[in-house]
C-alpha cells in the first residue's frame, strides 16, 4: 500500500502535468474553409445542364491574380476546369474562374509532374490515355491557400500554394530515372491558346507568353470576345539539363474553337507533336515545355511561377518579390494568414461546425473576385492595349454583373468598400480606354463580352454612390450610366420586345430607376424626372387578362400565351420563366403589388411559389434558388407586412440549399453571388433593391455576427447582430433593440450599419406577427 506521502507526491505530479496539457487550438476563420464545397459541374447531380457550384478547389489568395488548381477537364460547360466526380487530373493550372458556365476561360499554364515516356496530349477522362493521371481521391486535401493530391499513375504527390501574382507547386517524386515536369502552354479551359512563346533563360528558369484570342474559343467559345496574353516567368528547383519543347503541326486552315480543338483529329495531331530536345527558344501554335531528371524516392522538386498580363518583366518582378526563395511552407502560411485576415471581416458565434464551415467557405468564395489585374508596380493592361499606371485604385477584373449586383457587391459595400470602388474605377476607365460610351455588363480581362442582360454596372455605381463610396470619376460614371440605359433600355417606347422581353423590360426599368436616383443625388432634376418615368415601364408588359407579365413583339403585340402560362421556361425570360422573373420590380414593390391584385393575393401567390419548390432547392419552375432572378424574393414579405414569412423562407433556404459537401451549392456559384446571398442571409440582412440603402432584417442563423467596418468609409468600428434564444426551431423574431432602444422596423439602412452599433433580436418558435410592422 502506498504511503500517504508518496501518494501526495504522485498526485502533485499529476496535477502539475495536467495543468500544462495543451488546450485545444481555437479554430480561426480560415480553418473552416472547405474549397471542395461546390466543386462539381455534374449535370447528373444537378438534374439540369446548368450543373451545380462549378467552383475550383485549388489554392488562391484574397482577390488574387493567381489560382493554382487541379484541372480534370478542358472542354464543355466546365468553367472551373475541375469536377469532383472525375477520377483523373490532367494538370495544375495557374489561373481559374469561379462558378461560371458558358465554356469558361483561363486555366492557363498547365503543369504536370510525370514519369516514364513523354506524352504530349492530356488524353480524356475515361477515354484516350495521355499524360493525365488517375488520382487517389482519399488523398485529396484542400484548405484556404493549399491543395494536395497523390497522382496514382506516377506515384507523385502534388502540393500547391499561391501568392497574389504567383504560385508554387511542390512535387514529391518516387525513385525514377526519367522523372519530369511538363507544361502545356497551349491549354485553355474553354478552347486553346492560339500562339505561345517559350525561352530557356538560364539553367533554372524559363519565360514566355500565351496568347488567347476569341479564335481559340474560351469565354463563350469565342462569343465572349476574351482576348488576353498571359506572360510568365518560371523557376525550377532542379537544374534544367535535359529539357525540350514539343510542338504540334496545326494546319493554318484549321479552325480552333472548342469543337475543333477537342476533336479526335486535332488531339491526334497534338499527341504526335514533334519533340524538340534541347530547344532553348520557340514560338508556335501548340507548344509545351518539359524538363527531365532522375529522382530519388521522396525527392521534392518545385516550380514557382509569376504571371502578368503586361509583360515578362512584370511576371519576373512579381515572382521575385512574392516568392524569393523555395520555402513552400512559408508561402502556404502567408496565404493562410491573408485568408484569415480577410475572413475575419465577419465573426460568427453559435451554429454547428458544419454551418460555420458553410459560412466561412461562402465568405471565402465571395473574396476571389473581382481579382487584381495589375502588377505589383501598379501597371495594368488597359482596354486600348496600352500599359497604364494605377494611382488611386487597384485595377480589377471579372465583373459578373447580372449575378453580383444582387448580393455580392452589396456585401462588399459593407466589408470591403474599397473593392467596390476599385471595380467601378476599373469599369469606368475601361470604357474610356476602349472608346466605348457605355458600361460593360460582364467584363472579363478587359473584354466587353456582352454576356447576359440588363445594366448591372449602373446598379453597382448607384448603390455605391448612395452609400458614400465615391472615390471615382462621378461625372464620367454618371454619363456612362445614362448612356448605358439609353443604349440598353426601354426608352420612350416603354418596353423591350426582344426574345427575352420580360426579363429585359424589368431589368431595364430597374436600372432606369437607378439612374433617376443618381440624377436626384447629383441635382439633375430633368434627368431624374425622365428616368423615374421610364422606371415604371414594367407596367407596360403586365397583361391584366392573364394577371401577369407577358412579352410583346417589336410592334407591341402580345406574344402567344403558352399552354403552361407563366410557368413556361424561357417564355420572354432569361434562364427563367415569367413566374420567376416577374417578381423583379425591386424599385416599385407597391406598384407591382397593386398590379398583381393587392397584398393578400401576392402573399398567397408567394407562398405557393415557395411551397411548390422542391425541398432540396434544385433547379425547378418555382422558387429557383440556383438562379439569380429570384434571389431577392424571400425578402419581399418584409415589404408586404409579413416579415415572419421572410424569416421562415430565408432560414429554409439556408438549411436546404447550402451544405458542407461537394454538392453544397445548388447552382452555379457565379463569381461570388450564390455565396454572398448566404453570407448576408445568415447574418440576418439582405437588400431587395440595391440603390435604396435598405437592408431587410431576417432570421440570423448564428447567435452573434460581428461585421468589421472600414474606417475610411464608416463611422463605427463594428456592427453586431445578436440573436438571443436562437436555435433551429426558434427562427422567428419576437422583439428587437437597436443600440439599447426598442426597434420595431424590419429593416435597417446603410447609415445605421456603418455608424456601428448592436442589433439584438430575441427569437422564438412561433411568429410574432406584430413585430417589424413600423
Amino acid at each position: 500500500m502506498k504511503s500517504t506521502f508518496a501518494y501526495s507526491i504522485a498526485l502533485g505530479i499529476t496535477i502539475l502535468f495536467s495543468s500544462f496539457t495543451p488546450k485545444p487550438k481555437t479554430k480561426q476563420p480560415a480553418d473552416y474553409v472547405n474549397p471542395f464545397i461546390g466543386a462539381t459541374t455534374s449535370i447528373g447531380l444537378a438534374g439540369t445542364y446548368h450543373g451545380l457550384g462549378k467552383t475550383f478547389p485549388g489554392a488562391a489568395t484574397p482577390f488574387g491574380m493567381v489560382q493554382v488548381s487541379p484541372n480534370t477537364i478542358t472542354g464543355g460547360d466546365n468553367g472551373s476546369g475541375y469536377s469532383d466526380e472525375h477520377r483523373t487530373i490532367e494538370g495544375f493550372a495557374l489561373t481559374q474562374m469561379s462558378g461560371i458556365g458558358w465554356y469558361g476561360d483561363m486555366g492557363n499554364f498547365l503543369v504536370m509532374p510525370t514519369t516514364g515516356a513523354l506524352k504530349t496530349a492530356a488524353g480524356k477522362e475515361n477515354g484516350t490515355k495521355g499524360y493525365r493521371s488517375v488520382y487517389d481521391k482519399k488523398s485529396e486535401k484542400a484548405s484556404a491557400g493549399y491543395y494536395s493530391v497523390q497522382l496514382t499513375d506516377y506515384a507523385v504527390k502534388a502540393e500547391l500554394t499561391a501568392a497574389t501574382h504567383s504560385g508554387v507547386m511542390r512535387f514529391t517524386f518516387p525513385e525514377n530515372k526519367q522523372s519530369r515536369i511538363q507544361i502545356d502552354l497551349a491549354r485553355r479551359v474553354g478552347g486553346t491558346s492560339t500562339l505561345q512563346y517559350v525561352k530557356v533563360v538560364n539553367d533554372h528558369a524559363i519565360e514566355g507568353w500565351m496568347k488567347c484570342t476569341p479564335d481559340g474559343g474560351g469565354w463563350g467559345n469565342g462569343d465572349g470576345l476574351a482576348d488576353y496574353t498571359v506572360y510568365f516567368y518560371a523557376e525550377f528547383s532542379k537544374p534544367l539539363k535535359n529539357y525540350g519543347v514539343w510542338s504540334a503541326a496545326i494546319p493554318d486552315t484549321w479552325k480552333r474553337k472548342a469543337e475543333n480543338v477537342f476533336s479526335e483529329e486535332y488531339q491526334s495531331v497534338v499527341a504526335h507533336s514533334a519533340i524538340l530536345k534541347g530547344t532553348k527558344e520557340k514560338e508556335g501554335k501548340r507548344l509545351g515545355f518539359y524538363t527531365e531528371f532522375a529522382t530519388k524516392k521522396g525527392e521534392q522538386v518545385l516550380i514557382k511561377t509569376g504571371i502578368s498580363y503586361n509583360s515578362i518583366t512584370g511576371a519576373k518582378a512579381n515572382l521575385g518579390i512574392e516568392i524569393p526563395d523555395w520555402n513552400f511552407d512559408q508561402i502556404h502560411e502567408q496565404a493562410r494568414l491573408k485568408w484569415n485576415d480577410a475572413l475575419s471581416k465577419i465573426k460568427v458565434t453559435g451554429g454547428t461546425e458544419d454551418e460555420k464551415t458553410v459560412f466561412y467557405t461562402a465568405l471565402y468564395h465571395t473574396l476571389i473576385d473581382p481579382r487584381t489585374f495589375e502588377d505589383l508596380d501598379g501597371n495594368y493592361l488597359g482596354g486600348d492595349g496600352k500599359i497604364h499606371q494605377s494611382k488611386q485604385f487597384t485595377k480589377r477584373t471579372i465583373f459578373s454583373g447580372w449575378d453580383v449586383f444582387r448580393s455580392q457587391m452589396p456585401l462588399q459595400t459593407i466589408i470591403n468598400p474599397v473593392v467596390v470602388n476599385d471595380m467601378i474605377n476599373s469599369l469606368v476607365t475601361l470604357a474610356d480606354e476602349k472608346q466605348k460610351d457605355y458600361l460593360e455588363r460582364w467584363e472579363l480581362l478587359n473584354a466587353y463580352s456582352g454576356c447576359m442582360i440588363g445594366n448591372p454596372a449602373v446598379s453597382v455605381i448607384t448603390d455605391a454612390y448612395r452609400k458614400n463610396i465615391r472615390n471615382f470619376d462621378v461625372p464620367k460614371a454618371y454619363q456612362l450610366s445614362v448612356n448605358s440605359v439609353e443604349k440598353f433600355g426601354n426608352g420612350d417606347r416603354g418596353f423591350s420586345g426582344e426574345s427575352v422581353g420580360i426579363a429585359r423590360t424589368l431589368e431595364y426599368a430597374y436600372t432606369e430607376w437607378c439612374v433617376a436616383m443618381l440624377a436626384k443625388d447629383l441635382g439633375k432634376a430633368a434627368d431624374e424626372e425622365k428616368y423615374a418615368k421610364r422606371s415604371l415601364s414594367y407596367k407596360n408588359i403586365f397583361d391584366p387578362e392573364k394577371k401577369w407579365f407577358r412579352p410583346k413583339d417589336e410592334n407591341g403585340n402580345w406574344l402567344p400565351w403558352p399552354a403552361k402560362g407563366r410557368m413556361q421556361q424561357d417564355y420572354g425570360c432569361m434562364e427563367s420563366n415569367p413566374y420567376q422573373q416577374g417578381w423583379f420590380v425591386p424599385h416599385d414593390i407597391e406598384g407591382m403589388v397593386n398590379l398583381m391584385g393587392g397584398k393578400e393575393h401576392v402573399i398567397a401567390d408567394l407562398n405557393a411559389f415557395f411551397d411548390n419548390a422542391p425541398e432540396n432547392m434544385k433547379w425547378n419552375d418555382y422558387y429557383n434558388h440556383p438562379n439569380e432572378p429570384v434571389h431577392h424574393v424571400p425578402f419581399l414579405y418584409n415589404r408586404l407586412g409579413a416579415p415572419w414569412l421572410t424569416q421562415k423562407r430565408s432560414r429554409d433556404i439556408c438549411r436546404n440549399a447550402y451544405h458542407n459537401s461537394v454538392e453544397g451549392l445548388v447552382g452555379n456559384e457565379d463569381v461570388g453571388q450564390m455565396s454572398a446571398w448566404y453570407v448576408l442571409a445568415t447574418a440576418g440582412l439582405h437588400p431587395v433593391c440595391p440603390g435604396d440603402n435598405r437592408y431587410e432584417i431576417t432570421s440570423p442563423l448564428f447567435n452573434s455576427v460581428e461585421l468589421k467596418l472600414d474606417p475610411t468609409y464608416a463611422k463605427g468600428k463594428t456592427f453586431n447582430i445578436i440573436a438571443k434564444n436562437n436555435s433551429a426551431e426558434n427562427i422567428y423574431i419576437q422583439k428587437a433593440t437597436l443600440n439599447g432602444k426598442v426597434y420595431n422596423k424590419c429593416y435597417l439602412n446603410h447609415d445605421q450599419i456603418i455608424s456601428g452599433g448592436t442589433l439584438v433580436l430575441t427569437m422564438g418558435n412561433q411568429p410574432n406577427k406584430n413585430w417589424g410592422l413600423e
